[in-house]
């Protein structure tokens, strides 16, 4: 998932990767990313420009160009070359691991087991570190300093609602500081490519905290002229402890999605970030420290989801838990969350998305955000675009020109220049994707190109296309979340938004027509919590997002995204007399 901007904070998934359409087919294979022992946080002056980092053809950069304008904030934004594209520091190469250690009440603790886990680089297979792994006990010393923190008359609770706009401010400003080795350090423990990390992770993280700052004194109640005499008004409250799981995917955007709103509404936090990919959300730790926050208002404890993530679903001292992640995991939550306290919850979960591409489409248009809106970090992430809905007058030539696409990937190490996908999170990701594209095999779908892992060294999978495939095949109604696109026939209207609903999910969808009256019929009709029509994957911080049905509950960003972070509170006070 996808945020930045330069006017407003549009975030565009596709545009900030812009996969390699390279005339070359064999992919690099060195891997410069190799760890080492010091951690330079100097941005060296030497910049690889983006068409070095990805070769492009002339559609293709024309919709990066557009795109790429509405991609930065305020003092976020790197230089500009001669042809429109933003340069692109060098990832730093020689990194160590500062920050591996639990962090509660603005110090940094060994985990009470005194037991580590390893974290590894998805690309190489290496290890890159070991990292505290807290559990039970540790998430409860969190939630106790959490709940201090919180406590009336506290330091946090007294402070003025611009004062902690600023902190918040504040935390943009380090993490732009820090943005080159955040953005190695994302590429090289998630397997993300450099330039998505860079441009798009860390724009959009910047651009997200400097939103929600903007908001903190902004959250206002109303009165409200009750009969009798009788003074009402309203007031939002913040919600108390909130208990916070990120995923691996967005490691670092999902933590800002979730802390960003949770402190401008003034709550405090305990944060668990997925176990493969905890690094840069212990680095924000330390800016967390660095940028002001009072002790026990961010706290940070890696660990597994069995142990400390159930932890944080059922503490009974926690007063809300938001969590991004699969629905199976998301459905143990909301379980635990009920017979423990009833905490509230806020679930942004998986999804099966459908891309309907009518006759009357801009058919390089629609390839070309077909393949940004599920080939994006290597098909890994909720609102991919997962099931392609192609008209049937068009179908062949659609099939045609998406797989001489996705023959333009460039597979190999994210921090090398030309590189266009980089590898699946870990091995239990690796062997489900090619699981569920051997099921397509065997279920009768036409493999176009790709279909089995790639190199001798890596979690990496060929870029797959599938034609000819049914809504009965387990490729097109399970998540894959990995590089496989199914291409599927629809012949009427009605057909395919029937076709396109019929799913356990509803995160999100897209609509490919020059017909606005079909545009507005169709994605009025469509069970899902996002609808695009003629792009894809363009998510802003202005903007609510979720999923209806089994895709999730609740929404994050925008204004509707702090409704979930505070209590709305009724206060009616008898007066004397009532005038208007």
């Amino acid at each position: 998932m996808f945020l930045s901007p330069a006017h407003g904070p549009v975030w565009s998934l596709q545009t900030q990767q812009i996969p390699a359409l390279c005339s070359h087919a064999t992919p690099p294979r060195d891997f410069p990313g190799k760890t080492s022992e010091t951690m330079s946080q100097k941005v060296t002056k030497k910049n690889y420009r983006m068409e070095n980092h990805t070769t492009r053809n002339d559609s293709s950069a024309k919709l990066c160009c557009v795109a790429l304008d509405t991609s930065f904030h305020h003092g976020a934004e790197p230089e500009m070359s001669s042809s429109g594209m933003p340069d692109l520091p060098v990832p730093l190469t020689n990194l160590t691991y500062k920050y591996t250690k639990i962090f509660i009440n603005n110090e940094w603790h060994n985990s009470v087991s005194g037991k580590k886990f390893p974290v590894f680089n998805p690309a190489t297979e290496e290890k890159l570190c070991e990292v505290e792994e807290g559990d039970k006990e540790d998430i409860d010393k969190a939630v106790k300093a959490a709940r201090k923190a919180f406590q009336i008359g506290s330091p946090w609770r007294t402070m003025n609602a611009s004062e902690r706009g600023r902190l918040i401010y504040k935390l943009a400003d380090l993490i732009e500081r820090d943005r080159l080795l955040l953005a190695t350090m994302e590429s090289m423990n998630g397997g993300k490519l450099f330039s998505s990390s860079y441009l798009m992770d860390l724009g959009g993280c910047i651009t997200t905290l400097r939103y929600c700052a903007g908001w903190a004194d902004k959250i206002q109640g109303r009165t409200i002229p009750i009969d009798g005499n009788f003074f009402t008004y309203t007031r939002h409250e913040p919600i108390g402890v909130c208990g916070q799981i990120i995923p691996w995917n967005f490691p670092l955007v999902m933590l800002i999605w979730k802390i960003g709103p949770a402190l401008s509404c003034g709550n405090t936090v305990v944060v668990k970030p997925a176990e493969q990919t905890p690094l840069t959300a212990l680095h924000v730790a330390s800016l967390i420290q660095e940028a002001g926050f009072p002790p026990g208002v961010v706290n940070i404890v890696p660990g597994y989801g069995p142990t400390a993530g159930a932890a944080i679903s059922s503490h009974m001292d926690i007063d809300k838990v938001a969590f991004t992640g699969s629905t199976e995991v998301g459905k143990m939550i909301k379980e635990a969350a009920g017979k423990s306290n009833l905490k509230r919850v806020t679930l942004e979960l998986g999804g099966k998305s459908p891309c309907i591409v009518f006759a009357d489409a801009d058919l390089d248009n629609a390839v070309e955000f077909a393949h940004h809106g599920l080939f994006y970090h290597q098909g890994q992430c909720c609102i991919a675009a997962s099931r392609l809905f192609v008209e049937e007058s068009i179908y062949d030539e659609f099939v045609r020109r998406s797989v001489e696409r996705a023959k333009k990937y460039v597979l190999g190490n994210p921090l090398t220049p030309g590189v266009s996908q980089g590898p699946q999170i870990d091995k239990e990701q690796y062997e489900k994707i090619l699981d569920l594209i051997e099921s397509g095999k065997k279920e009768g779908a036409k493999l176009e190109c790709g279909g089995g892992p790639w190199g001798t060294k890596g979690y990496f999978i060929q870029p797959t296309v599938f034609s000819n495939v049914t809504d009965e095949m387990r490729i097109a109604k399970e998540e894959i979340f990995g590089p496989v696109q199914q291409i599927m026939k629809f012949k009427s209207l009605d057909d395919v938004i029937k076709r396109a609903n019929n799913t356990f999910y509803g995160l999100s969808a897209g609509i490919f027509t020059k017909d606005i009256d079909k545009a507005i019929t169709v994605s009025s009709a469509l069970q899902a919590g996002t609808v695009w029509v003629n792009c894809y994957s363009v998510v802003s911080a202005q903007c609510p997002f979720g999923g209806f049905k089994m895709s999730g509950n609740g929404r994050e960003l925008g204004e509707y995204g702090f409704h979930e972070y505070t209590e709305v509170k009724t206060v009616t006070m008898k007066i004397s007399q009532k005038n208007s």
